[in-house]
């Protein structure tokens, strides 16, 4: 919340974020569960002599100012006592005595704790005495809610642990393979690409030598990044990726892709890379020309990607729910299982990296995927704001199924044109069609196209009957996608269709784009 006001007293209401308490005859003893609630979710303000009207509204009880420092300091000598409260959060600025007409006010103020200090918990039980806020009243946290803080309490990240029941034989090759052509094209000089593949995984990150056993194992991340969907399992048993895409309200998904379908490996580094191509091509963004070739990789298309990044760095792979990313037709939602390690507003502000899946992080970073500096988000931000968009929403949802969500509004251009910007050189698709076709020779056309829209080309100059459903599938893109490719090869005099849109079929004018 903002800085708490004492001249505005009767302008609060209690919420998630302040809590009124009388305390005429000394500390109440629910402060301590307001205290732990507080500590554990956003922080909040606690006020001592101040009582709540039937209209919800605040006023002093009027509390003498010796009554009021007397408050104060048995809350000092209290919450210094470790049997009684697990951590002291607030500074002495921070419990403040404060004036008014009606009275003295004790404002304690509590900030949200380290992730190093979560939960805090109050009477010596971490598993009775653990709280958290949820509007206006403190629940007592249940034993998985618990459980997940602690996990975050390491220095060293989770995915770190090494699986000693696992051999790096269990990880798939062709993903490994994969990752090693994208890291051999990022670092084409590196000493570690004539490494076999053990020493390569080492090297990176995804295997490390046991200590119970002096022999080379798969990390978490390793086993999250290349593993089969059917070993991860055996490791997370709620783990799950998931991506919707739900762009015609006449069908439930109009594509899906998830961990658990048994056609492809399931992994993170797979789900990345599958998914970041669908939602790029479906996005509605402005692009680039340099000179006849169109500059695919705009700044939209990088914040999608690093929106992506972020929720697979962050989730808690032990948690429930999986990570779910929907591509709907006004907006992108990116959900996964956890809570945010370094709070909402610090998340927002950036600077601070504090993911909770280090390792999984350092290995995209390697083949230049994702920003290490606690920039992503705040970019992400900035980019949308760039463009005249809604800015982004991030919520965090604590109980029993904690997960952090962000939402990338599209707003309500992102229909049949794309969203024009101002940002020298970028041109909508439906003004590029207009102004610059005509300076684009016949026989290079197709060049200016993107490699979703050549691969259309190229599937109906062999296909001229094929639907829309069939083009997708065969191109890997969603419907809308392909309406859009389509829509745009006609106005390049590209593609034809002949006859109606049921019985016709497509007839491709010149180059194919190869």
């Amino acid at each position: 919340m903002d800085t708490f006001d004492i001249a505005r007293l009767d302008s609060y209401r209690e919420n998630n974020r302040i809590e009124a308490k009388a305390a005429k005859g000394g500390l109440p003893r629910s402060m301590w569960e307001t205290y732990s609630a507080f500590a554990n979710t956003y922080g909040g303000v606690i006020l001592l002599g101040v009582k709540e009207r039937g209209d919800g509204t605040f006023e002093a009880i009027g509390l003498t100012r010796s009554e009021a420092e007397h408050l104060r300091q048995d809350f000092w000598n209290t919450v210094s006592n470790r049997s009684k409260v697990s951590a002291v959060l607030p500074i002495e600025s921070e419990v403040e005595l404060l004036e008014t007409d009606g009275g003295a006010v004790v404002a304690i103020h509590v900030p949200r704790a380290p992730r190093e200090e979560r939960p805090v918990h109050i009477n010596n039980d971490l598993y009775n005495g653990t709280y958290r806020r949820r509007g206006e009243g403190d629940y007592r946290c249940i034993r998985s809610e618990i459980v997940s803080m602690v996990r975050d309490q390491s220095s060293e990240t989770m995915d770190g642990k090494v699986l000693d029941e696992f051999s790096v034989s269990d990880l798939n090759a062709e993903s490994i393979r994969g990752y090693r052509m994208r890291f051999q094209t990022a670092h084409a000089q590196s000493s570690w690409n004539p490494l076999g593949t053990e020493p390569f995984l080492r090297a990176i990150g995804a295997a490390a030598v046991s200590r119970e056993d002096g022999r080379l194992h798969p990390t978490l991340a390793g086993i999250l990044m290349f593993g089969n969907d059917y070993d991860i399992l055996r490791e997370c048993p709620n783990y799950f990726l998931d991506y919707r895409e739900a762009l015609d309200p006449s069908i439930r998904w109009t594509d899906r892709v998830h961990s658990g379908d048994g056609l492809w490996s399931g992994n993170v580094f797979d789900f990345f890379f599958q998914v970041s191509r669908k939602l790029t091509s479906v996005l509605k963004v402005p692009f680039k020309l340099d000179g006849i070739f169109r500059v695919d990789d705009t700044p939209m298309h990088k914040a999608v990607r690093e929106a992506l990044a972020n929720c697979l760095f962050n989730a808690d792979y032990y948690g429930v729910r999986g990570v779910v990313v929907r591509c709907e037709p006004s907006r992108l939602v990116f959900e996964n299982p956890g809570t945010i390690r370094t709070g909402l507003e610090q998340m927002r502000l950036g600077g601070t990296s504090d993911p909770r899946n280090a390792g999984i992080m350092r290995m995209f970073g390697l083949i230049d995927v994702g920003e290490r500096a606690g920039t992503g988000i705040p970019d992400v931000f900035a980019t949308w704001a760039n463009v005249g968009l809604p800015e982004p929403r991030i919520e965090e949802c604590f109980g029993e199924a904690e997960r952090t969500t962000l939402m990338l509004e599209l707003g309500p251009t992102a229909g049949d044109e794309q969203i024009s910007a101002s940002d020298d050189g970028i041109v909508s698709n439906a003004d590029n069609n207009a102004d610059n076709t005509d300076n684009i020779a016949d026989n290079t056309e197709s060049h200016a196209l993107n490699s979703s829209a050549r691969a259309v080309l190229r599937y109906l100059a062999q296909h001229p009957n094929a639907t829309q459903e069939e083009i997708g599938s065969a191109v890997g893109i969603g419907r809308t996608a392909v309406a859009n490719h389509t829509s745009l090869l006609q106005k390049r005099g590209l593609l034809k269709r002949i006859g109606s849109r049921k019985t016709g079929h497509w007839e491709v004018q010149g180059g194919t784009g190869r």
